[in-house]
């Protein structure tokens, strides 16, 4: 009796749980569908691919991909950074279903990548390295999104790099708009923004999602202006392939060239998409985990194992290579999801949208989903997170500024790249300054220096101790104490060894305490291991 009782409470539970988080991941997977749709036509564009492409990561990114992942609230699809290899590569390779033999390669190459643990490389990008990633996005989502929210779509949509294939940048595309802006898109984007901020702060309104308004309002308006001087032009508009009956849905798949395996230069590729996808789904995945409200953090073991069987059947289908991308899964955020459910629907959406209402998807204006983007970017670059990073100092606060700068003015991984390099010269000065405590005592004309090493010693510590040992003076007594370090690095170990053996000459004695003459890496605990693999 008390068995079953409890069962059925533990059922009752997690049926209400499911139900209340459903209430959330809906709506959220409606404005991740909404805004994941013209991002994967505009990549699929910009990268030489067939627009059905495109559709295919997205789809294979949300049902796939995203019932696969551990992470809640990661959405995966086809990425901006990788739109440069993917149009060299079709280009090279010489036709498109062998360079899709190379993306399903690629998956192969990620699922060995998780099987064997390397998506532990995640936890070494530092905390301010990602927040400033997020907020470089932001800010590029604000400053990308301009030109679309005015009516001007010279660039395709979801573009993150700082040179525009246009013969634009980011900040000429934006002086251009200025005087090309179309008056119907500049009001169907501000009226977006307007409902976007204010319409969730109605509680009784809430049961209507601000941006499935947004979407029916955008509709009407580019309606009611159609056929007038003021009417929007196709290319403001969503553009997804029309087909006719199953047969036509069928043609738009394509399928690998296998003839081309064992050619050397398509497993270059392959090794290329899979080195870059996955360095862009472990960034991507950190920054989302840090958005998470109820700080989930992912296992990127398995994200990476999901991120290739995705990338296997998205090559498989004819689709683009995909990552877990920070712009569907901030969106997917801000949106409010809970659980993975959001990322899956967001797929479901995508292939009914394509299957049932092709004509309906292809009337909303771009400047509505331009809209979404502009509030989502205002959200991860918000002033707070400046101050905040600033309060934590500078060694915290510049990489976190050079990498947003970097972002902006690059691309993500170029920008990443160099707020790694200034996290790490700071790093370096952290630890270079501490690798020891002294404490000076004197008795009479003779001086007693006891030198207390650090926990860990290592190489980059040489220099500091060797330049405090030269600079002991004369007939001087000193203690060099290792009983609180667990590793000394062999480096150091000989400097203080030599120290030692020709300090006499100097009348100064040396005592050494507690101080082996091999040390070995310490090695992380077993458990540890197989929580940070997992």
């Amino acid at each position: 009796m008390g068995n079953g009782s409890s069962t059925s409470s533990r059922f009752e539970v997690k049926k209400y749980i499911l139900k209340k988080n459903l209430k959330k991941d809906i709506p959220s997977s409606l404005v991740v569908f909404l805004v994941a749709l013209p991002l994967c036509l505009g990549i699929a564009l910009a990268s030489g691919a067939p627009l059905f492409a495109g559709l295919i990561a997205g789809i294979v990114g949300g049902i796939v991909t995203g019932s696969l992942s551990g992470s809640q609230l990661s959405v995966s699809g086809p990425a901006a950074g990788l739109t440069a290899i993917v149009f060299a590569a079709i280009a090279s390779l010489g036709s498109y279903q062998i360079f899709i033999l190379a993306v399903a390669l690629a998956g192969g190459i990620q699922l060995i990548l998780g099987l064997i643990k390397a998506g532990t490389i995640g936890n070494y990008f530092p905390s301010s390295v990602i927040e400033g990633m997020l907020a470089g996005i932001g800010l590029l989502l604000i400053l990308k999104q301009l030109p679309h929210a005015v009516g001007v779509d010279k660039d395709f949509f979801g573009d993150e790099g700082f040179l525009q294939k246009n013969g634009e940048n980011t900040f000429s595309a934006i002086i251009s708009a200025v005087g090309e802006f179309s008056l119907v898109a500049v009001v169907i984007s501000v009226l977006s923004i307007l409902i976007l901020v204010y319409w969730p702060k109605i509680k009784k309104l809430n049961a209507i999602p601000a941006p499935f308004l947004v979407v029916a309002i955008g509709i009407g308006l580019a309606m009611a202006f159609k056929g007038t001087s003021y009417g929007l032009e196709k290319d403001h508009m969503v553009n997804i392939p029309v087909f006719s009956g199953w047969d036509g849905f069928l043609g738009l798949f394509t399928s690998p060239d296998f003839s081309a395996i064992g050619r050397s230069d398509v497993w270059l590729v392959a090794a290329t998409i899979a080195v870059v996808a996955s360095l862009e789904t472990l960034l991507g995945i950190e920054a989302i985990d840090k958005l998470d409200p109820i700080k989930r953090v992912t296992p990127t073991n398995r994200e990476l194992v999901a991120q290739g069987i995705g990338n296997m059947v998205s090559g498989m289908l004819g689709g683009l290579p995909m990552t877990s991308v920070i712009v569907r899964s901030s969106a997917n955020t801000n949106a409010g999801a809970r659980t993975k459910m959001s990322t899956i629907f967001h797929g479901t959406w995508l292939l009914l949208s394509l299957l049932l209402i092709p004509n309906l998807i292809n009337m909303i204006p771009l400047a509505c989903l331009a809209a979404i983007l502009l509030v989502t970017g205002y959200k991860l670059t918000r002033i707070a997170l400046f101050k905040h990073m600033y309060e934590k100092g500078w060694d915290q606060f510049i990489p976190f500024v050079v990498t947003v700068l970097a972002v902006v003015l690059t691309d993500l991984l170029k920008g990443v790249a160099i707020g790694m390099a200034f996290s790490i010269f700071y790093l370096l000065r952290t630890n270079m300054r501490n690798p020891f405590f002294y404490k000076i005592q004197e008795e009479g004309d003779k001086k007693h220096i006891r030198i207390k090493l650090a926990e860990e010693v290592s190489f980059l510590n040489k220099a500091a101790i060797q330049v405090l040992l030269t600079g002991i003076p004369k007939e001087t007594n000193v203690i060099i104490d290792g009983s609180n370090s667990r590793y000394i690095d062999p480096d150091v170990l000989e400097t203080i060894f030599n120290y030692k053996h020709n300090a006499y000459t100097k009348g100064i004695i040396v005592t050494l305490e507690h101080i082996k003459s091999h040390y070995v890496v310490p090695k992380l605990n077993s458990k540890i291991v197989e929580e940070i693999n997992n």
